[in-house]
């Protein structure tokens, strides 16, 4: 008599959707795999913050207080959250829509909530990839000595990551992919300069002090300098800024976001 090798029942069919956890950590892993095979998004996500933690740190560049690699790794860290939850998300997006991708999700069943959990999964993989980086050039090739509560720079990185992937996504999710294409490149570069995310702008006039203070990437790269810089908090202040942008950037989204 031949010894039976299957369990009763293993092979029985079990139809219906995975649960929301397993849909997440798909969606989320397609979607890092398509991040990292561009090469326009590893330049924007590693190679120009790098670039610029080295370039600004050595280089005698604006009235920077010493040492300068204390002043200057926060504001790089707020301009790789800036880089991969905004730019990179935005054009990605348009493209998509333009080449017809969120179409054809949509046509599948792929629900909206799904759409946005995996592009904020996957810029948040980014931008650990991103702080290690950053973190550990400049602690060992640089002399960097971070200061602060380790879990307020958590809490800043999340709020900022979540109001410019709802910023991007609203961008990407209502205009045309050249019109994205142009205008996602140009808000992050205004933003950097009246923002004061590389050079702080105590030295500017008040005016644009406040005005940049105002706006997310300000009160992100500020709230950062805060924790690692002076080793205080972030300021609440800052964080109700970053708050509002979040609430701005994902009512938006909900709102007017279209899969074509």
């Amino acid at each position: 008599m031949t010894a039976r090798i299957f369990n009763p029942g293993m092979f029985t069919p079990r139809p219906g959707r995975a649960g929301a956890a397993a849909m997440v950590r798909a969606a989320a892993a397609q979607e890092l795999r398509l991040m990292t095979r561009n090469a326009e998004q590893t330049l924007l996500a590693y190679v120009i913050p790098l670039a610029a933690l080295i370039g600004m740190t050595t280089i005698s560049i604006g009235s920077i207080a010493e040492p300068r690699v204390d002043t200057v790794t926060p504001g790089i860290l707020a301009l790789a959250i800036m880089s991969a939850s905004f730019t990179s998300q935005a054009i990605m997006t348009g493209f998509d829509r333009r080449y017809g991708v969120m179409k054809r999700l949509a046509a599948t069943g792929f629900p909206r909530w799904l759409l946005l959990a995996s592009k904020c999964v996957a810029t948040l993989v980014v931008i650990a990839v991103q702080f290690l980086l950053l973190c550990l050039v400049a602690a060992l090739a640089l002399d960097w000595h971070p200061r602060g509560n380790p879990l307020w720079v958590v809490v800043v990185t999340l709020l900022g990551a979540a109001a410019f992937i709802g910023l991007a996504l609203l961008l990407g999710g209502t205009l045309r992919a050249e019109a994205v294409l142009g205008l996602a490149n140009l808000v992050w570069l205004v933003l950097i300069g009246i923002g004061g995310v590389l050079i702080p702008l105590t030295s500017a006039p008040r005016w644009l002090e406040v005005v940049g203070g105002l706006t997310p990437a300000g009160a992100l790269a500020n709230g950062l300098r805060g924790v690692l810089t002076d080793g205080a908090g972030p300021g609440w202040w800052n964080i109700l800024i970053l708050g509002c942008w979040v609430v701005a950037g994902w009512v938006g989204t909900v709102r007017w976001f279209r899969w074509q």
